[in-house]
């Protein structure tokens, strides 16, 4: 059976003052990256997102598990991609529609000189084609599932896309096709009552925040309920 990975993500994780200790909880609790959410405003007007290299250096304090910066962002300059190296991040992950061509071939560059991985948000309506190039030199393919439109029954999230599942079909395929080392990772609302959809697409990374940071029963269960249902799926679906 493949052990997929769980990613902690910062986005639930409340309050922030005690950022560190809730995510060494999920971490030591069997979660294998930390995911850190950091965003400038731009792509995500309507929430400010912790996880940027200060944030990045506390985690870095508490675990030598891989910590991922998820940067919501229309610019990064060096300056930024060397603070988050030196503060022990291990890979950065960009959204594919704001950085295309020579920006991001000098990035990737950047990034695997200081020693850290490179991955490319498909985010919300992005079309996986803006990955056609950069695929073959990139680290993560980081799939989005948001959407919009009214959210299932007994939520207060956003609903998935509407093209969740194939979207990842098409990148799982993408992958094996033109760079097998590089990562699938799929986040957004995903829960451990909801995953077996992606778990039969054959990810390699699922990102978690809510389902571990609102889970009654602590974030340790949390980690739990969530590894169980990983397997289990992974089990009905041969992968």
């Amino acid at each position: 059976m493949k052990h997929i990975k769980i990613a902690a993500g910062m986005a639930w994780c409340f309050p922030y003052g005690n950022t560190s200790e809730a995510m060494k909880e999920a971490l030591d609790a069997g979660c294998d990256y930390c995911h850190s959410d950091a965003a400038d405003m731009y792509d995500l007007r309507n929430q400010q997102l912790i996880g940027g290299h200060l944030i990045v250096k506390a985690v870095r304090d508490i675990t030598d598990k891989p910590i991922e910066c998820h940067l919501y962002a229309k610019d990064i300059d060096r300056l930024f991609i060397e603070k988050l190296a030196e503060a022990g991040g291990n890979m950065l992950i960009l959204p594919a529609e704001n950085f295309l061509g020579a920006p991001l071939a000098y990035i990737i560059d950047w990034c695997h000189k200081l020693g850290m991985k490179i991955g490319l948000t498909v985010g919300c309506y992005t079309p996986l084609c803006f990955l056609n190039e950069a695929i073959y030199d990139i680290d993560r393919v980081h799939i989005v599932i948001h959407g919009a439109g009214k959210a299932p029954e007994g939520e207060t999230q956003w609903a998935w896309r509407r093209s969740s599942i194939e979207l990842i079909k098409e990148a799982r395929k993408m992958i094996g096709d033109r760079n097998p080392q590089c990562e699938l990772a799929v986040d957004g609302g995903i829960r451990p009552d909801n995953l077996e959809s992606i778990v039969a697409c054959d990810p390699d990374v699922l990102v978690f925040s809510s389902a571990l940071y609102l889970e009654k029963e602590g974030i340790a269960a949390g980690v739990k309920k969530c590894r169980e249902a990983i397997d289990a799926a992974a089990v009905k679906f041969g992968i």
